[in-house]
């Protein structure tokens, strides 16, 4: 029998943010509590409770000055003032997912849109949901959604925005979208079913549908769980639902040769393990009560052929061989040269007597009643079969760089030469290989072709998947307001394309600087670290909108923290006009020099005294902040000086 393990068993992303949260906040001493269950799994509520964490059913049960924590589910905005009421410090673990359905049913119903959710009513993210707008209807399944459709209750044109509870299956949200698109004209569907949970719930259809049985893990009261052991007897006639290992019936599995296992989203690490090795355990009590006496007696008098793989136990080391018990009437053997691929290894510190090995049968003697021995073609043998698995699981492996040659680099991963094509490189084309001679990378085995002994690689593959699961935590996490360290990509006429993590978002020309400039090119270039912030997004569209000037950065902010009334002040003459002059103070900060005030005699015009790029000495002498104006005067520093001089 085998036992297959869903890869997506276990937290997702949100739960497992949830659950770090408590436990850091469990650490710091305080007195902590959570709005509920943190998650639907009571060990995992248990193990919180042990740290101290207690749960509290309302806002008004936290003690002011205490830590409350909000689950990932997330709450209404009610609750959020009510907790702000009693004075307590709020930690905020709801799923960024479920956080974005929140906006979305907010600005919804400020569009005038009537929100729609698809969920079960008495969920809690549901009712968090619900707790974001005044009014909505909340529809468990297509059919309720189609008997409110025929009510009449409301018109075809009505504007309505349609979301989902995040742990929904997809077929019942496809369902409840095809009802609504042919009754609504003014129809804003949202697909808020979080991926991981779509991904959990296919992966869960397609192992149910080639395996005897499943077993499925998790709280019973958990709707997650219970949706995937819904989905999993839809394609498997025998599924069990099992809180943990203690829960798991032997009987469930005699007759069955595949068994696979999922978990919901709320469910440990810790659980999942114990139930797969209890599992495995059962598995194997039942494969020896059911070997019989003649299995066992045609495994003593079995016969050996060359290419055969077979156990043995190491019974004596000599000077030239290894002597090794294989169980059967043949004595084994493996010649020194046969042990290790590496010539300076020696026997007796790999091998030692009562250590059972694999070996490769080279030869057998049937009339000497001998057997010669290979560990190490086995062992060669062993490194291509993992290279194969590798290609297949598409799995990570570690290798180094030794060459660089004219089509790519050459890395060795466990002995075996493997090319890494220079487009997989990871290098931009043209770009100098030679660097990477001697360092150690992550990459992929993208193919493996045994019969020409050639193995080809891609560390591109390791960084394109690096890249794609941080962009995917940046989208999780994206807030307006978000700051970032980024480098500047690419520049267009119309602003900067800034790289922040994986992710390309715009600052436009407008957002670059508080000064008029006509070119992206006059503030930053290509190459540049820049720090922006999040102004708008779509993550629908992924799309982002960046600001890179802050207030710090506005020139007449500099001006008021740096000049006052009566200040004197370097200016330069940027403009003369029939009235005057004007003066820039600072880059983006002008002042007015009244042609009365230009010189300390009348002038009949301003270019008789002053000429455009002088630098003058001005008095600030007035400074309308609400209209952001300034003014200045030559004059009153040459009366001053006049003065002086006098007295």
């Amino acid at each position: 029998m085998s036992i297959r393990v869903a890869e997506s068993a276990g937290f997702c992303f949100g739960v497992s943010r949830a659950v770090d949260m408590v436990e850091k906040q469990a650490q710091q001493g305080k007195t902590v509590c959570t709005l509920g269950p943190i998650i639907h799994n009571r060990h995992a509520v248990q193990h919180f409770e042990d740290m101290g964490v207690r749960v509290i059913a309302s806002p008004e049960e936290a003690q002011p000055g205490s830590t409350v924590i909000i689950r990932s589910h997330g709450v209404s905005r009610d609750v959020y003032q009510r907790l702000e009421d009693r004075g307590v410090e709020i930690v905020d673990a709801t799923c960024p997912f479920v956080k974005r359905i929140h906006g979305i049913v907010s600005r919804g119903e400020t569009e005038g849109r009537l929100p729609v959710i698809i969920g079960t009513r008495s969920h809690p993210e549901v009712e968090g949901i619900a707790g974001w707008c005044a009014d909505c209807r909340i529809f468990q399944s297509p059919e309720e959604l189609q008997t409110w459709v025929e009510s009449g209750e409301i018109s075809s044109d009505s504007p309505i925005c349609m979301v989902s509870q995040t742990t929904s299956t997809e077929s019942l949200w496809k369902l409840c979208c095809e009802i609504a698109k042919k009754q609504f004209t003014n129809l804003k569907i949202f697909d808020t079913i979080c991926k991981a949970t779509e991904f959990r719930q296919s992966e869960a259809a397609q192992l149910s549908s080639i395996c005897q049985a499943m077993v499925v893990v998790g709280d019973t009261h958990s709707s997650n769980t219970g949706r995937l052991a819904m989905i999993c007897r839809e394609h498997c006639d025998r599924v069990m639902l099992v809180d943990n290992a203690t829960e798991l019936e032997p009987e469930f599995f005699r007759g069955v040769a595949d068994v696979g296992i999922t978990a919901g989203a709320s469910t440990p690490a810790w659980i999942i393990k114990e139930v797969n090795k209890t599992m495995s355990e059962i598995i194997t009590t039942d494969a020896v009560q059911e070997e019989s006496f003649a299995e066992l007696l045609e495994q003593s008098i079995k016969t050996l052929n060359t290419g055969d793989k077979v156990l043995g136990t190491v019974t004596h080391i000599g000077n030239t061989e290894i002597q090794v018990d294989l169980g059967t009437k043949h004595a084994g053997y493996i010649p020194y040269d046969e042990v290790s691929a590496d010539p300076s290894v020696k026997p007796e510190d790999i091998l030692h007597v009562g250590d059972e090995i694999e070996v490769f049968v080279v030869r057998v003697n049937d009339q000497e009643g001998t057997v010669q021995l290979s560990k190490k073609k086995l062992d060669g043998m062993k490194i291509w079969d993992d290279m194969a698995a590798y290609a297949e699981e598409k799995t990570t492996v570690e290798g180094v760089i030794t060459e660089e040659n004219k089509g790519g680099l050459v890395a060795t991963v466990k002995g075996i030469r493997v090319f890494i094509p220079a487009s997989q490189s990871g290098i931009a084309k043209g770009g100098d290989m030679t660097g990477m001679v001697g360092k150690t990378v992550q990459l992929k085995v993208t193919e493996v072709n045994r019969a020409r002994r050639r193995v080809i690689g891609s560390i591109r593959a390791v960084t394109s998947e690096a890249r794609k699961a941080a962009q995917e935590k940046l989208w999780a996490e994206m807030q307006e307001g978000n700051k970032y360290h980024g480098t500047v990509k690419s520049l267009t006429s119309y602003g900067a394309f800034v790289d922040i993590g994986g992710v390309d978002g715009m600052v436009h020309v407008s957002e670059l600087s508080w000064n008029r400039i006509k070119n992206p090119a006059e503030v930053v270039k290509v190459g540049d670290e820049i720090d922006v912030y999040v102004i708008s997004f779509d993550a629908e569209k992924r799309k982002i909108s960046l600001g890179y000037k802050t207030a710090e950065m506005n020139p007449w902010n500099q001006f008021m923290t740096n000049y006052s009334v009566g200040d004197v002040a370097t200016a330069k003459v940027v403009k003369l006009m029939t009235f005057g002059a004007f003066a820039e103070i600072l880059p983006g900060v002008d002042g007015l020099i009244h042609i009365s005030q230009i010189a300390d005699k009348r002038i009949g015009k301003p270019e008789d005294v002053l000429s455009e790029g002088q630098e003058v000495q001005v008095k600030i002498t007035d400074v309308d902040a609400e209209h952001k104006r300034i003014s200045l005067s030559i004059r009153a520093l040459l009366e001053e000086t006049a003065a002086e001089d006098a007295e």
